[in-house]
Protein backbone atom coordinates (compact mmCIF):
# COMPACT_ATOMS: atom_id res chain seq x y z
CA UNK A 1 0.00 0.00 0.00
CA UNK A 2 1.21 3.56 -1.02
CA UNK A 3 -0.59 6.71 -0.18
CA UNK A 4 0.31 9.95 -2.44
CA UNK A 5 -0.56 13.39 -2.75
CA UNK A 6 -3.33 14.92 -4.86
CA UNK A 7 -3.05 18.36 -5.54
CA UNK A 8 -5.52 20.55 -6.97
CA UNK A 9 -4.32 23.37 -9.23
CA UNK A 10 -6.55 26.71 -9.53
CA UNK A 11 -7.15 28.97 -12.61
CA UNK A 12 -6.02 26.52 -14.89
CA UNK A 13 -2.31 26.02 -14.56
CA UNK A 14 -1.52 22.62 -13.30
CA UNK A 15 0.61 22.17 -16.70
CA UNK A 16 2.37 25.92 -15.56
CA UNK A 17 3.27 24.49 -12.26
CA UNK A 18 4.30 20.74 -13.37
CA UNK A 19 6.76 22.55 -15.62
CA UNK A 20 7.64 24.75 -12.87
CA UNK A 21 8.37 21.53 -10.34
CA UNK A 22 10.37 20.00 -12.86
CA UNK A 23 12.35 23.05 -12.99
CA UNK A 24 12.95 23.04 -9.87
CA UNK A 25 12.65 19.29 -8.90
CA UNK A 26 14.16 17.68 -12.02
CA UNK A 27 12.04 14.44 -12.73
CA UNK A 28 9.58 13.80 -15.32
CA UNK A 29 5.49 14.80 -15.50
CA UNK A 30 4.04 11.28 -16.42
CA UNK A 31 0.61 10.33 -17.55
CA UNK A 32 -0.95 13.70 -18.85
CA UNK A 33 -4.53 13.55 -19.41
CA UNK A 34 -6.44 15.88 -21.05
CA UNK A 35 -10.52 17.28 -19.72
CA UNK A 36 -10.81 17.40 -23.88
CA UNK A 37 -10.63 13.36 -23.97
CA UNK A 38 -12.81 12.28 -21.44
CA UNK A 39 -16.19 11.37 -22.47
CA UNK A 40 -18.81 13.73 -23.58
CA UNK A 41 -21.73 12.71 -21.20
CA UNK A 42 -19.16 13.78 -18.37
CA UNK A 43 -20.20 17.04 -19.52
CA UNK A 44 -17.76 18.82 -18.43
CA UNK A 45 -17.65 22.76 -19.78
CA UNK A 46 -15.81 23.96 -23.05
CA UNK A 47 -13.47 25.69 -21.36
CA UNK A 48 -11.54 23.09 -19.16
CA UNK A 49 -10.91 21.31 -22.93
CA UNK A 50 -7.13 21.48 -22.67
CA UNK A 51 -6.81 21.57 -18.94
CA UNK A 52 -5.09 19.15 -17.07
CA UNK A 53 -7.83 15.67 -16.11
CA UNK A 54 -5.23 14.08 -14.17
CA UNK A 55 -1.01 14.29 -14.21
CA UNK A 56 1.49 12.15 -11.94
CA UNK A 57 4.86 14.20 -11.14
CA UNK A 58 8.00 12.04 -10.55
CA UNK A 59 11.38 12.98 -9.51
CA UNK A 60 13.92 11.28 -6.97
CA UNK A 61 12.36 11.01 -3.58
CA UNK A 62 9.70 13.10 -4.62
CA UNK A 63 6.06 11.97 -6.42
CA UNK A 64 2.51 13.13 -6.39
CA UNK A 65 -0.76 13.17 -8.95
CA UNK A 66 -1.95 16.41 -10.29
CA UNK A 67 -4.67 18.16 -11.77
CA UNK A 68 -6.74 21.67 -12.61
CA UNK A 69 -9.45 22.29 -10.37
CA UNK A 70 -12.58 21.93 -11.40
CA UNK A 71 -14.67 25.12 -10.97
CA UNK A 72 -17.53 23.93 -9.53
CA UNK A 73 -15.43 22.55 -7.01
CA UNK A 74 -14.72 24.65 -3.81
CA UNK A 75 -11.37 23.49 -2.10
CA UNK A 76 -10.75 24.06 1.13
CA UNK A 77 -7.26 25.39 3.30
CA UNK A 78 -6.19 21.70 3.91
CA UNK A 79 -4.25 21.12 6.80
CA UNK A 80 -1.87 19.22 4.27
CA UNK A 81 1.59 20.30 3.14
CA UNK A 82 4.22 18.87 0.86
CA UNK A 83 7.62 18.99 2.38
CA UNK A 84 10.87 18.04 1.05
CA UNK A 85 13.54 16.94 2.98
CA UNK A 86 16.59 17.53 1.60
CA UNK A 87 20.00 16.09 1.48
CA UNK A 88 22.63 19.36 2.36
CA UNK A 89 22.15 22.88 3.09
CA UNK A 90 22.79 24.15 -0.29
CA UNK A 91 19.59 21.78 -1.72
CA UNK A 92 17.60 22.85 1.01
CA UNK A 93 18.04 26.93 -0.24
CA UNK A 94 17.67 26.21 -3.70
CA UNK A 95 14.98 24.33 -2.99
CA UNK A 96 12.98 26.38 -0.84
CA UNK A 97 14.00 29.95 -2.83
CA UNK A 98 12.93 28.72 -5.70
CA UNK A 99 10.04 27.17 -5.32
CA UNK A 100 8.87 30.12 -2.34
CA UNK A 101 9.44 32.67 -5.50
CA UNK A 102 6.22 34.55 -6.12
CA UNK A 103 4.56 32.82 -3.26
CA UNK A 104 4.21 33.69 0.36
CA UNK A 105 7.07 32.52 2.67
CA UNK A 106 5.35 32.12 6.50
CA UNK A 107 8.17 30.62 8.24
CA UNK A 108 11.60 31.95 6.88
CA UNK A 109 14.20 28.99 5.78
CA UNK A 110 16.33 29.12 8.99
CA UNK A 111 18.02 26.91 11.18
CA UNK A 112 15.10 25.81 14.10
CA UNK A 113 14.98 25.03 17.69
CA UNK A 114 15.27 21.49 17.22
CA UNK A 115 18.75 21.92 15.16
CA UNK A 116 17.17 21.26 11.42
CA UNK A 117 17.28 23.94 8.64
CA UNK A 118 13.72 24.28 8.06
CA UNK A 119 11.12 26.52 6.52
CA UNK A 120 7.09 26.94 5.43
CA UNK A 121 5.74 28.40 2.45
CA UNK A 122 2.94 28.59 0.17
CA UNK A 123 3.98 28.75 -3.58
CA UNK A 124 2.39 30.67 -6.55
CA UNK A 125 -0.34 27.99 -7.28
CA UNK A 126 -1.32 27.68 -3.60
CA UNK A 127 0.00 24.60 -2.86
CA UNK A 128 2.02 24.84 1.27
CA UNK A 129 5.18 23.46 1.35
CA UNK A 130 7.90 22.76 3.96
CA UNK A 131 11.41 22.25 3.33
CA UNK A 132 13.66 20.84 6.25
CA UNK A 133 17.41 19.21 5.90
CA UNK A 134 18.28 17.73 8.93
CA UNK A 135 22.16 18.00 8.21
CA UNK A 136 21.75 21.78 8.97
CA UNK A 137 24.83 23.20 11.06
Amino acid sequence: MQVAPYIFITGGRCEEALNFYKSVLGGDIKDISRWKDAPAEMGMPADMGNRVMHSTFSAPGVSFMASDSQPTTTYGDGPISLCVSADNEADAKRVFNALSTGGKVEVPLDKAFWGALFGMFTDKYGIDWMVTCEAAS
